[in-house]
């Protein structure tokens, strides 16, 4: 049986008071990162974007955007050995109140000035250290590729 990489879609959730939606999931070894999933079979990034988010969250988002692609190729943190493809999206949700799923153990609405402050996945801070630099500069969003990128 031959296996191939997972392509996964994360969401850079953003509330309307400018704050990111972090989870900490104890499938990243306790550590706060950006909801997401899976991409199925026939389902677009988007749709699975959408679904993912609604699943783990209970949150409806908007305006999505691509913000990154980036992939982990057995990560020591993941608690299976998986090779990943992540495609990140900067979306938004009027909503605040977070409904978790069983995925993650709980829940902060940051302020990416202060990301630095939280025990996040390497990649997820890799992620937000980028956006709120670029954010500081710019209001132009690029797409990052390979941040946060170690050799395992």
């Amino acid at each position: 049986m031959k296996q191939y990489p997972e392509p996964t879609v994360g969401a850079t959730i953003i509330n309307s008071e400018g704050k990111v939606l972090l989870c900490k999931s104890h499938k990243w070894g306790n550590r706060y990162v950006i909801p997401g999933g899976h991409i199925e079979l026939g389902e677009t990034m988007e749709e699975a974007l959408k679904r993912e988010v609604f699943e783990e969250t209970g949150l409806t988002v908007k305006d999505i955007r691509m913000l990154g692609i980036n992939e982990s190729i057995f990560h020591p943190t993941f608690h299976e050995k998986k090779h990943f493809i992540f495609i990140n999206f900067l979306c938004r949700a009027e909503e605040t109140n977070v409904r978790l799923n069983d995925e993650s153990q709980s829940y902060v609405w940051a302020d990416l000035r202060d990301i630095e402050h939280y025990d996040l996945q390497q990649f997820t801070r890799a992620l937000l250290l980028l956006l709120r630099d670029q954010s500081d500069t710019n209001n132009k969003t690029e797409i990052f590729y390979n941040y946060g990128q170690e050799t395992v």
